[in-house]
């Protein structure tokens, strides 16, 4: 199959370059010329394990290429994916601007019938809109289907290549078949190919992020309740997941949700609710409970450091939203990290991937060269991101290399009983500390 993927970001980069393992040819374009430059030459504009080797293998076989002509990458395709950004705006809606700037470009420049495929997560009718624009630029027949991706990052290509389900939202046959056999050799047994309507495939991808956003938040409220009673949060959520129809998936509490999709869709949710007259008080409780959540270790800061943080030098590990990327969007890190320096800390943050991102942001801070180098000298340390090179670290020689022996858990990482044993003062998420 000859497609073309427009917008080579995080979604478009990824899903362009499985498609192109699956022995498709695959056009990747974007209006960036640097970016594509950079592309031609091998280097990537995000943190993907894999990515890079097996971008470079499809480049190889020639099934790979990048391109910043979009006449010649719609004329070329048979299948055209959307894969641009669909940012809040002010409001909190989905943009869709860049999306619908895609849909004129196909207008103009389709030559014969294609399939335009919405990769981008979007309102329920975009499709539809979609449609209404490619059809004012041009006479030739096309199908829009629905595709929403699932990607996770730091393991985008495993759900690529086996994924839960693939959704396909189509209007007619031909449309359906097509779609279909793209992604046939990724159908595994009780993994579906899911055919739905265009409006339940949109909807499928909010409703699922929103689901599982929901469930963090669930367990972070309840986190409040466990320290005050005495409770484990980690034990009760086992409990929890035991039970069949809860199960163990996102029952993590700890600083709250963070980068480009949950929070974004929550609240693109909400406002899709509100413009159909529909209540969305669960969905606005969501939001606000986590981004209460992503500033509740500072009173446990302030009071671990006896209610004087002004020029206290305080370590941070972690600054990604989660482990495995160099996303810093609605990370939790930033949150607490400006709520810090308000208070007249000093901060010496470390990530193993995320820094030169965070160094566009965080101007006030000064970046560790590895986790013991950072907590040097700190009087306190605060873990943000459950990093697995954090678990397992000699905790005599951090407890060494600290002024003073104080550290806040915000991903429950460690087992409060050793860490008092090792003579930390130690506070986590929701056990009762």
């Amino acid at each position: 199959m000859k497609i073309s993927m427009f917008g080579t970001g995080y979604v478009g980069l990824t899903t362009g370059t499985c498609l192109a393992e699956l022995g498709n040819e695959v056009i990747c374009y974007d209006i960036d010329e640097k970016k594509i430059n950079n592309l031609k030459k091998g280097i990537i504009p995000i943190y993907e394990p894999g990515l890079k080797e097996m971008l470079e293998k499809n480049v190889q076989a020639e099934r790979l290429m990048f391109s910043t002509d979009p006449k010649d990458s719609i004329e070329r395709s048979d299948v055209i994916y959307i894969c641009v950004g669909t940012p809040q705006d002010d409001q909190g809606k989905a943009d869709l601007k860049y999306v619908f700037a895609v849909a004129q470009t196909i207008g103009k420049y389709i030559n014969k019938y294609k399939i335009v495929v919405d990769k981008s997560t979007v309102p329920v009718g975009t499709a539809k809109k979609i449609k209404e624009i490619i059809k004012k630029e041009t006479e030739h027949e096309f199908d829009v289907v629905s595709n929403p991706e699932f990607l996770r990052e730091g393991s985008a290509i495993k759900d690529f290549m086996s994924p839960d389900r693939v959704i396909i939202g189509a209007e007619n046959d031909k449309a359906k078949e097509t779609i279909t056999k793209i992604y046939k050799g990724l159908e595994r047994t009780g993994k579906p190919i899911l055919i739905t309507d265009i409006n339940s495939a949109e909807m499928i991808k909010y409703a699922a992020n929103a689901m599982l956003a929901t469930r963090i938040s669930f367990m972070n409220q309840l986190s409040h309740l466990c320290e005050k009673v005495g409770a484990d949060i980690k034990v009760v959520a086992n409990g929890m997941g035991l039970d069949e129809r809860i199960g163990p998936r996102f029952l993590q509490a700890g600083v709250g949700y963070g980068g480009s999709c949950f929070p974004k869709d929550v609240r693109a949710l909400i406002n899709s609710l509100k413009e159909n007259n529909c209540d969305y008080d669960l969905f606005e409780s969501v939001d606000k409970i986590n981004e209460k959540q992503k500033i509740s270790l500072i009173p446990k800061i302030v009071n671990i450091l006896e209610g004087n943080v002004s020029n206290k030098k305080i370590a941070v590990w972690g600054l990604a939203f989660k482990p495995r990327t160099d996303d810093i969007r609605e990370a939790p890190s930033i949150a607490i990290i400006n709520e810090l320096i308000k208070l007249g800390a000093k901060i010496k943050a470390f990530d193993p991937v995320a820094k030169e991102n965070a160094k566009k942001i965080l101007d006030e801070i000064e970046f560790g060269e590895n986790p013991y180098k950072t907590v040097e000298g700190c009087d306190c340390l605060v873990v943000i991101t459950e990093w697995n090179e954090f678990r397992y670290l000699d905790k005599s020689k951090i407890k060494s290399l600290m002024k003073h022996p104080n550290i806040i858990d915000g991903r429950n990482m460690y087992d409060p009983i050793e860490m008092k044993e090792k003579g930390f003062n130690y506070i986590s998420i929701g056990r009762g500390n």
